[in-house]
């Protein structure tokens, strides 16, 4: 064994030693007082996500005379209607008919038989006081009231108006439904049983509530003079609160409720965590018990961005729809497009975004290089009909990949701009199939608002049975999109790119490596 794989073995036995450590004490985790930030809770901030809302901010300002921001706004409350009750086992709707309700609203006669797991007419309530909910913070942000017991307490009257019980224990052991309190603390624990009979999960005893909550309300207070930024104070409020849990049910869906508030009340976009999003979310929560926050707070910057990705990519869209004259809104466009282009502060906006991009063009050549020449140096031996090597583009290749770039973007839902901007570089793997990891640079929405992206996907090329050849669909090497503002500091914005390109690359050398 060489010491290569030596050192691989001890940190594969060493990772495993921490899980079973981290095992053992989630298994009967303890409930304790909450407390206050963490001490490098300024470190955990997310610059990008502050440059990025900065951006939006700029935008958002140009669509306040339009339906633009409110279309955007309704459509983004419904799926935190709709999602907040599907992670919480409430109720289950299908894909196809949950996005129907996010466009057109939320609807009984939307929702064909055999689409839910419960009738639709006691699926739709749910999903209207849940609406009704975040609605309520949206006008509590507008009356600019602080947050309070009382605030706490009616919000969970509102997410729980339609529901009338909730399961319980009696003291046989048996399952039963019992009153839900609406709005009102917790009289019993409710601690939870881990799955597989791991252990417990405690909450806070039910006769320590009224103080860990007047606690959790004075402390946040604190914050809100110390200016903590939103995705800091919105995971250390979510979670805190959880850890309270004062509700008999229905905690979840408060504390993304408060989530939802803080970053509402910065003039972000509420927290939405969707089906997709549960395992990852429920992985971050653990960790915050454990007493590290930072995975939440990642976690909630990074849904943030893909809101503000989405805003910025839509806004352009939905004023095509408004618009009632298709010719004067292509000349107005034109004519704002031309005029933007003569800005001093417009050239400058989009210099420093391109010379960012070059940056991390070069940084990923370099870094796919020396990959590429191991692997045609090794494979080389072993196969001669291996080939390897690492290429980007030029003013006569940089078309290349389009269709591939604009598909990824519509998986991760954004809009890629690829006639302001576009750059790619490849990793080539050529056998008798040719495998190729691709990183797409380009720009952000329809028109340039100095927000550039990198995406990254892995695409096969091979001859079908007539000798024509063919492209396999691509597959996406990250499930987010890597975003950057022409307003960051470089040495920044090339450290969070370096660990992004690291994960796209061991996704997509390893999906390689399954297909051989």
């Amino acid at each position: 064994m060489t010491v290569e794989q030596e050192l691989l073995q001890l940190k594969a036995e060493n990772q495993e030693l921490k899980k079973k450590i981290s095992n053992l004490i989630m298994s009967n985790y303890k409930w304790y007082p909450i407390e206050d930030l963490p001490l490098n809770w300024s470190e955990l901030a997310s610059s990008q996500l502050q440059s990025l809302a900065s951006v939006w901010k700029q935008q958002a300002g140009t669509l306040q005379e339009s339906d633009v921001l409110k279309q955007f706004n309704e459509r983004l409350s419904r799926k935190w209607a709709i999602e907040t009750g599907i992670i919480e086992n409430l109720y289950s709707i299908d894909r196809g008919i949950t996005q129907l309700l996010i466009e057109k609203g939320i609807e009984t006669s939307l929702i064909p038989f055999g689409t839910t797991d419960k009738p639709a007419e006691q699926i739709v309530p749910l999903l209207k006081s849940q609406e009704e909910a975040l609605e309520g913070l949206f006008a509590f942000v507008a009356q600019k009231r602080d947050l309070s017991i009382s605030y706490i307490r009616e919000l969970h009257q509102v997410l729980t108006r339609q529901q009338a019980t909730v399961r319980g224990v009696n003291t046989l052991g048996e399952v039963v439904d019992v009153p839900l309190r609406r709005g009102d603390w917790k009289k019993l624990a409710n601690n939870a049983t881990l799955p597989k009979g791991e252990g417990v999960h405690e909450y806070c005893p039910p006769e320590q509530v009224a103080s860990e909550m007047d606690q959790l309300v004075t402390i946040h207070k604190a914050h809100v003079e110390k200016s903590i930024p939103p995705e800091v104070e919105a995971a250390w409020l979510h979670h805190r609160f959880t850890q309270i849990h004062p509700f008999q049910d229905g905690n979840g869906r408060v504390a993304r409720a408060l989530a939802s508030l803080i970053f509402i009340r910065a003039g972000w976009f509420p927290l939405v965590v969707d089906r997709d999003s549960r395992s990852k979310y429920l992985t971050c929560l653990e960790k915050a018990d454990e007493g590290d926050l930072g995975l939440l707070i990642s976690f909630f910057s990074e849904l943030q961005t893909k809101a503000f990705l989405g805003a910025l990519s839509l806004s352009t869209d939905l004023l095509r729809e408004n618009e009632p004259d298709p010719l004067k809104q292509v000349l107005d466009a034109t004519i704002d497009r031309l005029r933007a282009r003569k800005l001093q502060s417009f050239q400058q906006m989009q210099t420093k975004a391109f010379d960012l991009s070059k940056v991390l063009e070069d940084s990923t050549f370099a870094k796919l290089e020396p990959i590429a020449s191991l692997l045609d140096k090794e494979l080389k031996f072993l196969d001669f009909s291996f080939h390897v090597e690492v290429g980007r583009s030029n003013e006569n290749t940089d078309f290349w990949f389009r269709r591939e770039i604009l598909g990824s973007a519509k998986k991760l839902n954004y809009y890629a701009d690829t006639r302001t901007y576009r750059k790619w570089v490849r990793l080539k793997i050529k056998e008798v199939t040719q495998a190729e990891l691709v990183f797409s640079f380009h720009s952000l929405g329809f028109n340039f608002v100095g927000v550039m992206l990198v995406s990254a996907f892995m695409i096969y090329r091979d001859r079908g049975e007539d000798g024509e050849p063919s492209t396999s669909p691509d597959y996406p090497l990250c499930d987010y999109v890597f975003q950057f503002s022409y307003n960051e500091d470089k040495q920044e914005v090339l450290q969070r790119y370096q660990e992004w390109l690291n994960e796209a690359l061991l996704v997509g050398l390893n999906r390689w490596r399954k297909q051989l």
